[in-house]
């Protein structure tokens, strides 16, 4: 706030957690806003949600709009897709929460899955050292026709590197984990809901909270630690579902994250013994195959969990040029987004999508 209060910029756009929202009853998020306005800027808060404009999963975000009086505040694009609830709106702000309302006709388009957005990716080991390999297997659904189109198609005008040559893939590339960690993993059953819960010498006691069973003996590594490691058992005092959990491929996720350690978060693919990579997570988070993320492994990590959701920003960059040309009228807060926002030729569409469907999706081995 201090650096809006020195530059006085047209504009302001913030973002943040939700729990900017949670902490002190909101104590932050009113400040933020009361902030702007003593500096006289026009305000207004949202929370959206990413999957909310098509992605397969939850991340609901506060967003914090700034404007002179002497242009048109922005609003917030109301939602496109469908999504599966993963979050809890904090009741204080609940009416900042940006979507329809329960008895408008909405028209959105079906919530997307974790199928539809990595289902195409190949196989790869725990050790995959090489952050460029060859893209061997065709799109299988819509999003992955899209989200695999190149810059020109993608009508993306931006500078950056040249457009990666035919069949590239980038930055595929599990965090490996150490050789304990490895084979803890390859015994997570492959099938929907497996956890830690699930390996040999746990069981589940009253309340839903896990306990060793005291029939069998405890399991040990090949290095002489144990299968199943006593913080897997005490988080969240024994009730938590996400030690070492396998993600499904009818499921979302909650949120993309900055770690890819499986210790206390469900980040394992759902057939592979190996952690998401980066370009899966990149994928969850709507960024376009052609990005080539640059760093050690981990710092790619964080730079994919730290951004704001790709169609997110476009929907939000959109409702900012529409306000600095001064295409919005009345105090409504929320706008409807063009039904050919998505920006995508036709004509391309067609030539990369014919006799594709979601339905025909298979399971990548």
């Amino acid at each position: 706030m201090d650096i809006v209060n020195y530059l006085r910029p047209k504009y302001v756009l913030m973002e943040n957690v939700v729990d900017i929202l949670k902490f002190a009853d909101g104590l932050l998020g009113r400040y933020a806003l009361s902030r702007l306005v003593a500096m006289s800027y026009q305000a207004r808060l949202g929370l959206m949600v990413a999957g909310s404009y098509g992605l397969p999963q939850f991340r609901m975000r506060a967003f914090l709009w700034g404007a002179l009086p002497s242009v048109v505040l922005p609003k917030f694009p109301l939602p496109t897709h469908d999504v599966i609830n993963r979050g809890v709106v904090p009741n204080a702000f609940s009416q900042c929460l940006v979507a329809y309302n329960e008895n408008e006709d909405k028209h959105l388009k079906e919530a997307l899955l974790i199928r539809d957005a990595i289902s195409d990716l190949p196989k790869v080991g725990n050790h995959q050292p090489n952050d460029v390999m060859d893209h061997c297997i065709g799109p299988k659904t819509k999003f992955q026709q899209y989200i695999r189109l190149n810059r020109k198609d993608m009508k993306d005008y931006s500078l950056g590197d040249a457009t990666p040559k035919e069949g590239q893939l980038f930055d595929h590339q599990p965090l490996q984990l150490n050789n304990d960690d490895y084979e803890r993993v390859q015994q997570i059953p492959v099938k929907k809901g497996a956890n830690f819960r699930d390996l040999k010498g746990v069981r589940v006691g009253e309340n839903n909270t896990v306990e060793f069973d005291p029939d069998i003996p405890r399991v040990l590594l090949s290095s002489g630690k144990p299968l199943v490691p006593s913080y897997a058992m005490t988080f969240i005092k024994g009730k938590s579902l996400k030690p070492f959990g396998r993600l499904w491929w009818d499921e979302t996720v909650a949120t993309v994250v900055t770690r890819a350690e499986p210790h206390n978060q469900i980040v394992l693919h759902p057939n592979q013994n190996r952690v998401l990579t980066i370009r899966e997570n990149a994928r969850l988070q709507g960024f376009p195959d052609y990005y080539r993320l640059l760093g050690p492994i981990k710092q790619k990590y964080i730079q994919v969990g730290n951004a704001v959701a790709v169609p997110v920003a476009r929907a939000l960059g959109y409702s900012l040029g529409q306000a600095y040309q001064g295409e919005f009228d009345g105090d409504y807060p929320l706008f409807k987004l063009p039904r050919n926002f998505i920006p995508m030729d036709q004509a391309t569409l067609t030539r990369l999508s014919e006799g594709t469907s979601r339905g025909e999706v298979e399971e990548a081995e």
